[in-house]
């Protein structure tokens, strides 16, 4: 059976989950691919790219601007690179979708143009804070107006830029990258010093592309006046898909599943830290380079978890992974406090709040706080929950209901699509129960 952009499934326990799973490509390296195949000097490939609805807002957005990107087949995009100084004014807004990566990060290629333009999202996106990427880049030269900090977000061309040294309030990959892209165009050095490291894509995806960084974790540095070569990127596939059967496979008896070629970029595996700390039998496998980037595959068996409190320092290294930890901490034994989170209220959702609704609407008692919750684990009874739009919280309970004791609507689930498309599909080939309604 094949979902067509269903609004709600119904989940309910299957059968332990076994065999062997190839995810989605990563979205945070697919849309780094096309941004710099893009600014490149000739003809690059990307392989591995995640056709979801995104990174194809990223291809588009380029494409707009004069980009000429081929889709020779299924997960493959040949650029035709327009070099630094090559992109064209597009004729209209350039729309982004539900991608906050793609918006955040186009803010800093465009910050460097000579032409205006705008840059528009969905109602989700147009709610998300853009003051963290506008406010470092003004300080470069940059024009940017917003509607108070929210997008549509138009950036004036034929700015001067130059470069900063930059110390975010909150460490943010995509405000990072975005600095980094504008540092490209500007004069004099780009720096970023972070709070706290995060995740390493951009700095690694200009070495592969020719530009000079210096970088450590929590710090990187550019200078301007370099060019972008071509280059082919594999995407390895990305960890924070893998991140819903790796939990669903410890939270099912029986079951046993290899995950393969997943990126364990060590500024991503905060998850795999927090699972191993309450019990989960994971092993890497195979561990190699693909792409510029680490991959293993992963081992899983199920495992009975308990709950524990979240170190802080694995925190920045797994912000998108929270909502499925919080789906692991249901069905422990025990509590699980997460704390220094706040990040999650500016995610697609208000991830705290929509994980807290959720698992309270399942029988599941959890103290809610401003950057966190203790979840109180226990077995989840069946019920309805409102994923928000959110293809995070959506997959998550579709996770968490494997082990509920009666099945679980899921509703307003069609945003999945914009990071792990068929997930449905994908589940049910390693025994997930999971049906349209």
């Amino acid at each position: 059976m094949h979902d067509l952009t269903p609004t709600a499934w119904i989940a309910h326990p299957g059968t332990p989950l076994r065999g062997r799973l190839r995810v989605p490509g990563d979205k945070s390296v697919s849309h780094r691919a096309v941004m710099l195949g893009a600014l490149a000097d000739g003809t690059s490939e990307v392989h591995g790219f995640l056709e979801g609805e995104d990174t194809r807002a990223t291809a588009r957005a380029f494409a707009a601007m004069g980009v000429r990107i081929e889709a020779p087949s299924d997960g493959v995009r040949v650029i035709h690179g327009a070099g630094l100084h090559g992109l064209r004014s597009p004729a209209g807004p350039i729309d982004c979708g539900n991608a906050g990566t793609g918006m955040r990060l186009l803010a800093g290629v465009l910050a460097g143009q000579a032409f205006d333009s705008t840059l528009v999202g969905d109602a989700s996106l147009s709610a998300r804070p853009m003051r963290r990427v506008t406010t470092p880049l003004s300080r470069m030269g940059a024009r940017i107006d917003s509607d108070g900090g929210l997008p549509p977000l138009r950036v004036h061309g034929g700015q001067a830029l130059a470069g900063i040294d930059f110390e975010p309030e909150v460490a943010s990959a995509q405000v990072k990258s975005a600095v980094l892209l504008a540092g490209l165009y500007a004069r004099g050095a780009t720096t970023v010093r972070e709070p706290h490291p995060t995740r390493d894509y951009t700095e690694r995806m200009l070495a592969a592309f020719g530009w000079p960084v210096e970088s450590a974790p929590g710090f990187a540095r550019l200078e301007g006046g370099h060019r972008l070569r071509a280059a082919r990127i594999d995407v390895p596939a990305d960890f924070s898909s893998a991140a819903f059967a790796l939990v669903a496979a410890t939270l099912v008896p029986g079951s046993e599943l290899a995950i393969e070629a997943v990126g364990i970029n060590p500024r991503r595996t905060g998850l795999l830290h927090a699972l191993r700390a309450m019990g989960a039998d994971i092993d890497l496998a195979d561990a190699r380079g693909h792409g510029g980037e680490p991959v293993a595959d992963l081992r899983v068996r199920h495992a009975p978890l308990r709950g524990i409190d979240v170190d802080a320092a694995w925190v920045p290294d797994m912000i998108d992974e929270f909502p499925v930890l919080f789906a692991a901490a249901a069905c422990a034994t025990g509590t699980t406090v997460v704390r220094g989170a706040a990040e999650l209220r500016v995610k697609e959702s208000d991830r705290i709040a929509a994980m807290t609704a959720g698992l309270r609407a399942l029988g599941i008692r959890v103290d809610e706080f401003d950057d966190g919750a203790a979840i109180h684990g226990g077995m989840p009874l069946g019920g309805t929950v409102d994923s928000r739009g959110d293809h995070r919280i959506a997959m998550a309970f579709a996770v968490l209901a494997q082990r509920a004791a009666a099945p679980v609507r899921i509703e307003d689930v069609a945003n999945v699509a914009t990071s792990y498309p068929c997930f449905a599909e994908s589940m049910r080939a390693i025994g997930f129960g999971l049906e349209p309604p």
